[in-house]
């Protein structure tokens, strides 16, 4: 591991066979990419990173690996966008995707094997979750892949809902010659969601278990009811897939969810982004997750190329 200087920053970097990760653990617990180097070739990213990232405002950055805690995407309040209704009957402020992807974390370790951070709640987050926990974040590299962990700790006497998740910005395509049109994305779902503009899961039905990258019903598109926890995309011929394993269960939660998502036509990239639960899961419940007064509870991920 290595801590090297990048714009006006200090950030680790991790160095395994073929593979290479740089993250900033003390904004967002943010992996920033991942390089894999073929023999004769330059090193080609996994992980989307932008050149002219704004490293002034974290949480508009379209790239790495954005930590979404307590609660992904948009969260209302009775029709009302950008709050939630705690569990003492408050109405509270909920930032989109939460605020750990641009909180401060303090490194409690960085090794040859990877980190684990502490989020340090700002007020703004305090009175957005008013609860006693700490909440970690742990990343394990290898050569060909790596695992993270969210882990939330309850250190009040009341239970405490979270619903986090990952926003993994991934660079497609990442063959020459190639489109979006030829990389299939597999899902073992039973259903899938919209969210909807006053914070419902509104049902799709004609969405597919296999489908390509250019089909534009993959956009802000929610698969929950997973039949394994085993998600794989790559290009039509099965070479170099990438695969998501949602924990060590063979079947996820009921209400886990697999959301993916583009912001245009062009983008260099593709979010797919495993959940603890959809969108707005404080109001109706599906995939919220409460920890229990002095238990903790872990949400992990592994990514790998195959």
């Amino acid at each position: 591991m290595q801590v090297i200087d990048y714009k006006y920053i200090k950030i680790n970097q991790w160095r395994l066979g073929p593979s290479t990760f740089r993250a900033w653990p003390a904004v967002g617990a943010r992996l920033m990419d991942w390089q894999i180097a073929v023999a004769g070739q330059a090193p080609r990213p996994i992980i989307h990173w932008p050149a002219d990232a704004d490293l002034s405002k974290p949480a508009k950055i379209r790239g790495g690996n954005p930590i979404l805690f307590p609660f992904v995407a948009r969260t209302y309040d009775k029709g009302q966008i950008g709050f939630w209704q705690a569990p003492d009957g408050s109405r509270r402020p909920m930032p989109m995707h939460g605020f750990a992807r641009d909180g401060h974390f303090t490194i409690s370790r960085a090794d040859e094997t990877g980190f684990t951070a502490i989020l340090a709640p700002s007020a703004a987050a305090q009175e957005a979750y008013p609860f006693n926990y700490q909440f970690l974040v742990t990343y394990e590299f290898f050569e060909l892949s790596f695992k993270v962990h969210l882990e939330l700790e309850n250190r009040s006497s009341q239970p405490i809902p979270w619903c986090a998740g990952h926003h993994f910005y991934f660079r497609l395509p990442w063959h020459a010659g190639l489109q979006r049109k030829d990389y299939v994305l597999r899902v073992p779902a039973k259903k899938a969601f919209h969210h909807a503009g006053d914070g419902h899961l509104e049902p799709v039905k004609d969405f597919l278990p296999e489908s390509s990258f250019a089909d534009p019903l993959n956009v802000d598109l929610i698969r929950c009811k997973l039949k394994s926890n085993l998600t794989t995309f790559g290009p039509k011929n099965d070479e170099e897939n990438i695969s998501i394993r949602l924990g060590s269960d063979p079947v996820p939660a009921p209400w886990a969810s697999l959301v993916t998502w583009t912001e245009n036509e062009t983008s260099p990239f593709y979010c797919v982004e495993p959940w603890m639960g959809p969108p707005n899961s404080p109001e109706h419940e599906k995939g919220l997750h409460w920890v229990a007064p002095g238990a903790s509870e872990k949400f992990s991920v592994e990514v790998s190329v195959m």
